[in-house]
């Protein structure tokens, strides 16, 4: 890795159903696009424990999901509840929890880790918002993604085309990277991508 404090690593998956819409090439294409370099990618099939410690276990982490779903009912508390069966965020949170581990169990995912400048923040950036009906044209959810929270809890399932998994800073990127990658994770990051070469130029 170059030794830079804003050049990063961070940690993509795509989820089962990207896979099986055939995205992958698509979302590696946007990524690549913007600069960049992909450093390791494995397509594993996820055990049970794998899929449950990809997400932080805290009730500060569930309730944070329960929000964004209520955010998806444009805050009608009311109806959010008679769908959900509560209003309690961090039960919303679990509920969504034990969803999402279902669906990494539903089939193969694809595991990553891209290196770039803010590479947390512009992987952030291309996926787009974890809701779909929020994530502006261009993203990845925003031009992929067909399912809502609503439909998904009348359907009695998770939500589909949310396609992805990343890290949602750089402490978590460190965390997620090992725990899929495992402690001796190599560093495959030592080569030069020939549109990047005057970014460590320092003879400017």
């Amino acid at each position: 890795m170059k030794k830079f404090d804003s050049i990063e690593q961070t940690f993509l998956m795509i989820k089962p159903d990207g896979l099986k819409r055939g995205l992958v090439g698509r979302i590696f294409r946007k990524m690549e696009e913007a600069g960049l370099k992909l450093v390791a990618a494995r397509m594993i099939l996820a055990t049970k424990e794998q899929a449950g410690k990809n997400y932080p276990d805290t009730d500060e982490w569930k309730k944070g999901i329960g929000e964004k779903g209520l955010a998806s009912y444009d805050n009608d508390i009311k109806r959010f509840k008679e769908e959900y069966g509560t209003d309690d965020m961090i039960e919303v949170g679990q509920k969504v929890f034990e969803g999402l581990v279902k669906l990494l169990l539903s089939g193969p995912v694809l595991i990553s880790v891209w290196e770039g400048n803010h590479a947390v923040d512009e992987v952030r950036a291309i996926a787009g918002a974890t809701v779909s009906r929020f994530a502006s044209p261009g993203t990845i959810r925003g031009d992929w993604g067909v399912d809502s929270p609503p439909l998904a809890v009348k359907s009695g399932r998770i939500v589909f085309s949310n396609l992805l998994h990343i890290s949602d800073s750089p402490k978590e990127a460190k965390r997620e990277i090992t725990h899929w990658f495992g402690d001796k994770f190599k560093d495959l990051s030592d080569y030069d991508r020939v549109d990047s070469a005057n970014l460590f130029d320092e003879s400017w």
